[in-house]
């Protein structure tokens, strides 16, 4: 984990990925700060040189082990922590993009904690953030206007998942 990010003086540029599969949506419990422990969407940081959807390709095989297409922007949005002294802690500026999986297996790893496909109407029970739902619930629209996430050519691999979340241990 780079610290780095931590008490910045700029803000950083990261990507997240609204993943639908079958109308489920990727669903990760990260690892490390910012939001450890919490429920989110899947994403990283842009690196220098690395073009935004590379970035959201890359990242979304390292959280999750899965290859995704990207498809059209959600929503650009920042993000915001403060500490208790009201410094700010992280910022970033987010790009989210509605992605569907083409090939890969469902895991969590890099610093995704556990992963799941959820149903939209059980999204309360993750606690996610209200922007995080608002970039959900846009993400299902978009997803419905494209043709639905059956759209997409077939998989050039397979898309396996064991279970309907994993916890990062491997058997």
């Amino acid at each position: 984990m780079n610290d780095r990010r931590k008490y910045p003086d700029r803000p950083f540029v990261g990507v997240g990925a609204v993943i639908v599969h079958e109308g489920k949506v990727l669903l990760v419990r990260r690892k490390h700060e910012p939001l450890a422990g919490q429920w989110s969407l899947p994403g990283g940081a842009v690196e220098v040189g690395e073009t935004l959807e590379a970035c959201l390709v890359r990242e979304m095989l390292e959280e999750t082990g899965l290859e995704v297409s990207v498809g059209p922007v959600i929503e650009v949005l920042d993000r915001i922590t403060r500490d208790d002294e009201g410094r700010v802690m992280y910022h970033f500026v987010l790009v989210d993009y509605l992605c569907w999986p083409t090939g890969g297996t469902l895991c969590a790893d890099s610093d995704v904690a556990e992963v799941v496909f959820a149903d939209p109407h059980d999204l309360a029970e993750y606690d996610l953030s209200s922007k995080a739902t608002a970039v959900v619930e846009r993400a299902l629209v978009l997803d419905r206007e494209a043709g639905g996430s059956t759209k997409q050519d077939p998989p050039s691999r397979s898309i396996s998942q064991d279970r309907p979340a994993y916890d990062g241990s491997r058997s």
